[in-house]
């Protein structure tokens, strides 16, 4: 179709939207009158950021943009870089064109000028590759509501399931976060890949998030001698010795160090450790300390401050990045007198001055300015000095008849179940009786590694077990399952000797207790190793006189060091199967009581030693009281 235009003639293809003149042999052509992508016409309303005359054409982008509906970073018009004849427009032309692909120049100069401050600056990527050089091999592992478990479970068993062997560096938490790093990026992918495939004690996926980093800066390089003699020269030169004060204030860009190119940044633990071991060597007096504006962020490398500068009355941390009053609590150790926050993003948080000071006030509490305001007096009270607790009591046994009835049960309870076969305790236990057994949380996190860990598949404490089904699976009821659940537990011995003993509750018809005390287990792989246990009975009286138990709750943990020392002091009677045995055993020790006159524990060893032989014993006491050698103490009741 011919167009005239003025003296111009215009041929238009409309199976191709080309448009040529008589000019175009000298490569003047352009779609820049017509093209029917848009429907045809010949005046076509130019749109922002589309069209052809705004960028390149997709065949034309660099390789790494197609597929993405958009150009090169830095397209240019069409009449400035593709000027040519018909033919290689003609050619380009059969490529599809996306007219709402994201790019274009506009968005890519603004981009540009946002971050370089104007246009036709090299892209930032190409600075960012030789940065990056230098920790290819580093990265950070993000567990996110990580704190909540042990650090060595948690750290055990990623160890134990990633395929690729790592070292964790640096464990730490950072709100509910737990972080660590690693010198490995095979075992960086590594352990995103096994993401979501551990599952906790409480039935949740593990989460484990990675990416590459700079090496952490606990390893960064330490300054070398002249980089320390150039900064203890600065802190030298910023000391102020009548006031004992020393300016630290953006000291990154000290004239000094710039002109000896040593660069401080107080925010990286090397130059602050450095900065306090100067102070500590040089001016352990000081009395005021600016730090201001140094971009601190937390506070944990200045923690050291409280054992190098004990005597620090005055402490400026204004204009850096502390966001929570929290990093306070760091530098408790300081009784501060002015403290200085202004600046800082935390500061704005608050919603009036008065919140505010009471924030600042709990880290401090003889605070008497904060920035540069005097504050009002703190309330205090006068506190007498504590006094030492009373030594802590023994047994609480309510009355002689309960005593009685309590020890004979004990005794007689602890010798069959100290036995090979605990059969014997089907006596003891009421049809409807219940038991459970529970250990410290803190085990159920990586039972392999405590010696209480076998005790776990039994294990039912309810403040952590959210399984209602499994809640119920370990309460043991009905008194032959009760009696079959204490065979499955280890071989044990208890120490008689280590029981308290405290009646929690007692009345005609029912008898609450609880016993604390020490055994250790004979047999298996922990054997000979000393637990401690807590123990809850609550009893019936039997048809025979004795109890019936109808609740038996046991917590079992590791002994600690005192109860160690203080466990078998004293020879355990030996083991029976017999309850009829025991109570014969606990019949000739009253006996023996009520015949040599000797308290309860001498009574029961002499029978001991003498084999239960009531007579041998009675001529041996005899004899040995004649002699006198027996002790004052037996005779203590």
């Amino acid at each position: 179709m011919a167009v005239c235009v003025g003296d111009q003639f215009l041929l238009v293809s409309q199976r191709h939207g080309l448009a040529s003149s008589g000019l175009s042999g000298l490569g003047f052509y352009t779609q820049r009158d017509h093209d029917d992508h848009y429907g045809g016409g010949f005046f076509v309303k130019k749109r922002k950021g589309r069209g052809p005359f705004v960028g390149k054409m997709y065949s034309e982008g660099p390789h790494k943009y197609r597929n993405k509906g958009g150009y090169g970073p830095y397209p240019r018009s069409r009449l400035e870089e593709d000027d040519g004849d018909v033919g290689e427009s003609y050619e380009s032309s059969h490529h599809r064109f996306m007219p709402y692909g994201r790019g274009g120049k506009r968005s890519h100069e603004k981009r540009d000028k946002k971050k370089f401050g104007g246009f036709h600056r090299d892209p930032p990527h190409q600075g960012r590759a030789k940065y990056n050089e230098g920790w290819k091999s580093w990265y950070k592992v993000t567990i996110p509501h990580g704190k909540k478990y042990d650090k060595f479970w948690l750290l055990d068993t990623l160890q134990d399931v990633c395929p690729v062997p790592f070292t964790p560096v640096q464990f730490h938490t950072d709100h509910s976060r737990a972080h660590f790093y690693v010198d490995n990026s095979a075992a960086g992918k590594a352990l995103k890949q096994i993401s979501r495939t551990i599952t906790d004690r409480d039935n949740f996926k593990v989460t484990i998030l990675t990416r590459p980093c700079p090496p952490p800066q606990s390893l960064a390089k330490e300054l070398n001698d002249e980089e320390i003699e150039h900064f203890k020269n600065c802190m030298q030169k910023r000391y102020d010795g009548a006031n004992q004060a020393m300016d630290m204030k953006a000291v990154r860009s000290d004239p000094d160090l710039v002109a000896n190119k040593v660069d401080v940044i107080l925010n990286r633990k090397c130059y602050m450790t450095t900065m306090l071991q100067i102070i500590e060597d040089n001016v352990p007096e000081l009395l005021s300390l600016d730090i201001s504006n140094n971009k601190l962020f937390k506070l944990d490398d200045l923690a050291e401050i409280t054992l190098k500068a004990p005597n620090l009355k005055i402490l400026k941390l204004s204009e850096n990045m502390i966001k929570s009053d929290l990093e306070l609590n760091k530098l408790k150790g300081l009784k501060l007198e002015e403290l200085w926050l202004e600046g800082n993003p935390f500061c704005d948080s608050f919603r009036d001055q008065t919140s505010y000071i009471s924030v600042v006030r709990q880290h401090f509490p003889k605070l008497l300015r904060l920035d540069g305001h005097e504050l009002p007096p703190p309330i205090t009270f006068d506190v007498e000095t504590p006094t030492t607790l009373p030594p802590c009591k023994g047994s609480y046994l309510a009355s002689d008849d309960i005593k009685a009835l309590v020890l004979r049960f004990l005794q007689q309870f602890y010798a069959c179940y100290d036995s090979e076969d605990r059969q014997g305790l089907l006596n003891v236990y009421h049809d409807e009786a219940c038991c459970s057994l529970s250990i410290p949380f803190s085990v159920g996190l990586n039972p392999s590694r405590s010696t209480i860990g076998e005790y776990f598949k039994y294990s039912r404490n309810i403040r952590k077990l959210r399984d209602a089904n499994l809640r119920f699976k370990l309460l043991k009821q009905k008194r032959l399952n009760v009696v079959g659940f204490l065979n499955e537990l280890p071989r044990t011995q208890h120490d008689l000797g280590s029981f308290v003993v405290d009646i929690l509750a007692h009345s005609n018809t029912l008898l609450c207790f609880v016993v604390n005390g020490i055994f250790k287990e004979v047999e298996g792989q922990f054997s000979h190793a000393l637990r401690a246990f807590s123990r809850v009975f609550v009893a019936v009286p039997g048809s025979d006189g004795g109890l019936l138990l109808v609740n038996d709750e046991q917590f079992i943990r590791d002994a600690n060091t005192e109860e160690i020392h203080k466990a078998f002091a004293t020879t355990a009677p030996t083991p029976s199967s017999s309850p009829v045995h025991v109570l014969a055993s606990q019949d000739m020790v009253l006996a023996f009581i009520q015949l040599s006159g000797m308290n309860s524990e001498w009574s029961h060893k002499c029978l001991e030693d003498n084999g239960w032989d009531y007579d041998q014993a009675t001529q041996v006491f005899m004899k040995l009281n004649t002699e006198g050698k027996i002790p004052d103490v037996a005779f203590i009741k």
